[in-house]
This record gives structure tokens, sequence and C-alpha cells, in this order.
């Protein structure tokens, strides 16, 4: 997958990021055949991709491709099976090994050239017709490997060019979980545990360490509290109106455009008598071409809460601590943010405040940081 070069920037805005670090922290995960099998395993993720492919051949029969992050190399082998010309399958890491065989043993070596590289620092003999990648992270945005496709867009991407994906929303809607009160119990646990400590490195060894509790907690809480957890909702645990924070064009997105993500959004409980833990956050996005060359057939690839076994994207869940009682009618009225962590541009911090307002008046409005990580 795509990847900042060492010193560069994307767009405008991206910051400048350490190659080697950023290695370390993201991509050398991606070099593992175990990890691509999780993504090649995702059924609604791999269905979305083919069908966007092989029902819309006009944007790829005779065309040139790029495929930005390539892993395994699969979406250029379809690209080429779809008939494209010459597929550029752009990969990072030691991946790009197993692509070169995988192609080779699919006898498309002749049409899909592998080139291990991030992909700010290619250079292609030639402007292409489409770029293809699966960039997505957790809530859309994490990984920040949408700032990779932009910069090959705006080098790579003749003017009459599409992007497949070509556009994507981020969600986020009130739910009900019982999860909060198992990590409240860990914190609770944790902090125990160190209460007990502090004592017995007094009485044992003469050294009182709680100077030290104050920070202890604050990183126990960030770790149980604060963190943003991975899960698969069901859609009964969604108990409000989903609301829209984010919506890309992924033809015309700045990497500003997404370096900050910030909206003051509306919801409606549509439970009665039920508890708000929390908030849950997803994406979507969509294959439709451009409008200039829109896709025979729009396909959309959701990670919306499902009644199956979802994608392996699942949910980001935002802990309440503790839940509030709603009932159906209440009205949230919800600013939402996310920007990137200061530490590791990959990842991300969120913020919620809320208002709730009841038949019997508004709750106190609460604010809310966390953290995908």
């Amino acid at each position: 997958m795509g990847s900042f070069a060492n010193g560069s920037r994307s767009g405008g805005g991206a910051a400048m990021v350490d190659k080697g670090v950023d290695f370390a922290q993201y991509f050398c995960t991606y070099a593992f055949l175990y990890h691509q099998k999780e993504m090649l395993c995702d059924r609604v993720r791999m269905d979305a991709y083919y069908s966007s492919i092989f029902e819309n051949k006009h944007h790829f029969h005779g065309k040139t491709v790029l495929d930005v992050g390539t892993g395994s190399g699969i979406l250029a082998i379809w690209s080429a099976q779809d008939g494209a010309r010459k597929v550029y399958a752009v990969e990072a890491t030691k991946m790009a090994e197993h692509a070169r065989a995988l192609i080779k043993a699919n006898k498309l070596e002749d049409v899909i050239e592998v080139i291990e590289s991030n992909v700010e620092e290619v250079t292609l003999p030639e402007k292409v017709d489409v770029i293809i990648s699966e960039w997505m992270g957790y809530f859309l945005l994490r990984e920040s490997m949408f700032d990779s496709v932009i910069y090959a867009r705006d080098r790579w991407l003749k003017p009459t060019g599409v992007m497949y994906p070509s556009h994507a929303r981020m969600w986020v809607a009130p739910i009900r979980s019982g999860l909060g009160e198992h990590k409240k119990c860990d914190y609770d646990s944790a902090m125990e545990d160190w209460d007990n400590f502090v004592g017995e490195t007094k009485t044992y060894y003469g050294v009182d360490m709680s100077v030290l509790s104050k920070p202890f907690s604050e990183e126990q809480m960030k770790y149980y509290l604060q963190t943003s957890l991975w899960s698969n909702l069901h859609p009964n645990q969604v108990i409000g109106s989903p609301a829209i924070v984010k919506e890309i064009d992924c033809l015309t997105a700045s990497v500003n455009d997404i370096l900050e993500v910030r909206a003051d959004v509306l919801s409606s409980i549509t439970l009665e008598n039920t508890r708000l833990c929390g908030f849950g956050g997803w994406f979507d996005v969509h294959f439709r071409g451009r409008k200039e060359d829109p896709a025979q057939q729009e396909i959309e690839l959701t990670t919306a809460p499902s009644t199956d076994n979802g994608t392996h994207w699942g949910q980001q869940v935002f802990l309440l601590h503790p839940p509030v009682r709603v009932s159906e009618g209440d009205n949230l009225s919800l600013s939402f943010s996310m920007i990137r962590a200061k530490e590791n541009h990959r990842l991300m911090e969120v913020e919620f405040g809320c208002e709730i307002t009841q038949s019997s008046g508004k709750l106190p409005r609460f604010r809310n940081k966390f953290f995908i990580e």
C-alpha cells in the first residue's frame, strides 16, 4: 500500500513523515500473507470490488490502470481479466514478490507490472485511465492511506480518468452496548492493582510511588475508557437515526479536506426507554465512475451494522461512562470532530459533543474525547 516518501508532501497540507518510522509502524503489517488473507476472506469487500470491475467493463477494457497498494495483486488481476491493456500494480512492501508470483501463475505478467515502491516515488511511462485502490481504514480514514491515492491521482490520472471507488461517506449513530461496563470494570481493576502495588512498594522497599498515581490513572483511562473499540454491531444496537459526518468525492478531494473532519448533525432516538451507551462509526464507498463517464452499474460497499458477519472493518465504538437514559423521540444535537494524532499521522483523535433534548427539557451538554489506535 502507498506511503509518504521521506520528507514529501501530498496534495498540499500533508505533514512530513519519516519513511523508516512509517514503515515500522504501518507498512510492515501488510507484508504478511496472514493479513492479506484476512482481507481476501472479507466477502463483502471482495464482492463489491469484483462487481465494480466486471460490471463496468467500459472503464477497464483496453484501458490503463494504476492499482495503489496492490497487496496480493487481486485488484490488478481482476482489472487485467476484464480487459485492461496495462496495469501498474504498486506495492510498498515485500508482498510485491508474492503478487508477482500470483500474477505469473495466472498468466498475466505481460499485462501487469508490479512495482515495489511507495507510490510517491514511482515514475510511470504514461498516465492512466483508472486508479483503483482499497485504501479504507477503520472508520474510513484511519491509516491515512487516502493521502497516497490523492497523490497518485494528481500525478498520474488522465483528465478523463475515473477513481475506484469514486465516493465515500462517514456515518455516526447513537448505540446501546454492554461493553462499557466491562471496560469500566477493567479500569477499576487496574487502579485497584496499582493501589496495592503502591502500598507494597512503600512497605517492603521504602519508596513512595503515589506521586505517579495520577499519570498512571490517566494512562489507564485512555487505554480502557477513551480508546475506541472494534465491534460488529447488530442493527438492533443502533438506537437512533444515523447521520453523515463526511462525504468525499475521490476525484476532487484534497489532503487538506481530510486532515480534519468536523460536522454538526442531528439524531433522534428511535427506541423507548433505553440507554445511550455511546456512538458507533462506520463508512460506505461507492463505485460510480465520474459525471462525464458514469458507471454502467453502480456498486456500494458498506460497513454498516449488519445481521450477517459484516466486514473486517466492523464499526468503531465510542463508549460513554456512564451511559445516559434516553427514550423514543429524544433529540440529539451532535458535534463531531476527527483529527490526526500528533505522534502518528495514521492514528486519529475523535471528539463527540452532545446535547440531549427530552420532553422534560435539555440534559447538560457533554463532550468526550476518544482515540482510534
